[in-house]
């Protein structure tokens, strides 16, 4: 990796300047989608849903290089500590700050009143045991954890291919839910505990090494069940899985391991999936809108691939470097200034364009930051006892 002195932060080998630049992408859209909505909605497209574009992207992204990285890794002990170095530093201390600014800035309704909730944050697995993310955007972390158990359990197994065939079978598992289930048959706080128990007592065999096979195994068959049972909206839980899969068939195809058919039976699949869904009840899964989305989203990822041989802008991968940051901490930053500032959505837009800009001058530079200070000696603290582990064993 290289490091460039004046912004302190460090970019990517050419080879992987893209998937940052996809981050960084996808981030921005994210950003966008809640900003227009609260400052200038009469900017915001309708015909698509921009902010979850930038969401499909992430998981593209995740879906083509987590399995790949677990595997040039060779070791399952090493990944979760370094994901764990990755993904909490920050999200702990979001959560923190939020907590503590309650008194000005009322935590959301959705999240619950109880310990429960405290249990739910602890694995990341909120959206699939029914409890809000004391930011909005958490939920999505919910399938990224979701992911790295499946994956993590199919590497502990021994099963190395089939990705192709997972990414079909998840989207007609979406198209089965949307069609059988209004809502999660998991409900209750239980579901809370019971999976933080499950978390918490797999990982430690995980990691410390001591019935590793049976407890990947097990978390990986918890992640499913919650997945398609436990999910706020289970066709949905079951397309963001399909949709990572996916990334993961592209990967494999593109090292020539695989074909694309199954990334577009999966596309049919996902698209269609809100079609008859009893629980499709949002603005942008009606047809028209979600399938702009998804061909959005997949051609924003093709473009990110088209440009894996070029130089990529360094604007981009900076962005993408950060794109964690800018993920949570924008909506506590919007809120602060939109407590302040009042509603803007019938404002003058010369008003509303000088608090959006206001507030990107205000985010990017918190962002980088956080990313400074609190993720980069994290994440070098996460990658020394990797390796320290792996010397050890």
């Amino acid at each position: 990796m290289t490091r460039t002195a004046a912004q302190g932060v460090q970019t990517p080998a050419p080879r992987l300047a893209w998937l940052d630049a996809l981050r960084g992408v996808g981030a921005l859209a994210v950003v966008a989608e809640h900003l227009l909505t609260w400052t200038m909605p009469w900017l915001r497209p309708t015909w698509c849903n921009i902010g979850m574009v930038g969401v499909l992207v992430f998981f593209l992204v995740s879906g083509y290089i987590i399995p790949t990285s677990l595997e040039l890794r060779g070791d399952v002990r090493a990944f979760w500590i370094n994901r764990a170095f990755r993904l909490y530093p920050l999200y702990l201390l979001v959560i923190g700050v939020v907590l503590a600014l309650s008194w000005w800035l009322p935590v959301r309704p959705e999240v619950p009143r109880d310990p429960s909730s405290a249990a739910a944050h602890a694995t990341m697995l909120l959206d699939v045991v029914g409890v809000g993310g004391v930011v909005n955007t958490m939920w999505t972390l919910s399938y990224e954890m979701v992911f790295y158990l499946l994956v993590s359990a199919l590497f502990v197994t021994g099963v190395r291919g089939g990705r192709g065939l997972l990414a079909v079978l998840f989207g007609l598992a979406a198209v089965v839910s949307g069609l059988l289930l209004a809502d999660p048959p998991l409900t209750g706080t239980w579901v809370a505990w019971a999976s933080a128990a499950g978390f918490g007592l797999g990982l430690a065999c995980v990691v410390t090494g001591r019935l590793r096979t049976v407890a990947a195994g097990g978390l990986g068959l918890m992640a499913l069940a919650l997945l398609l049972l436990g999910s706020r909206v289970p066709w949905f839980g079951a397309a963001v899985v399909a949709v990572m899969f996916a990334g993961t068939a592209i990967q494999r195809w593109e090292r020539g391991r695989g074909t694309l058919w199954p990334v577009a039976v999966t596309a049919v699949a996902v698209a269609l999936a809100p079609v008859w869904a009893r629980g499709a009840d949002w603005w942008w899964v009606r047809p028209d809108v979600w399938i702009a989305t998804i061909v959005l989203a997949g051609a924003t990822f093709a473009g990110g691939m088209a440009m894996r041989g070029w130089r990529v802008p360094y604007l981009l991968t900076w962005l993408g470097v950060i794109s964690y940051s800018l993920y949570l901490l924008h909506l506590p930053v919007l809120g602060a200034i939109l407590r302040v500032t009042g509603d803007l959505r019938q404002a003058r837009p010369a008003l509303q364009i000088a608090v959006a800009a206001g507030f990107l001058l205000a985010l990017l530079p918190a962002c980088w930051l956080t990313y400074r200070f609190v993720e980069r000696p994290m994440q070098r603290l996460g990658h020394r006892l990797a390796r320290r582990e792996v010397t050890r064993s």
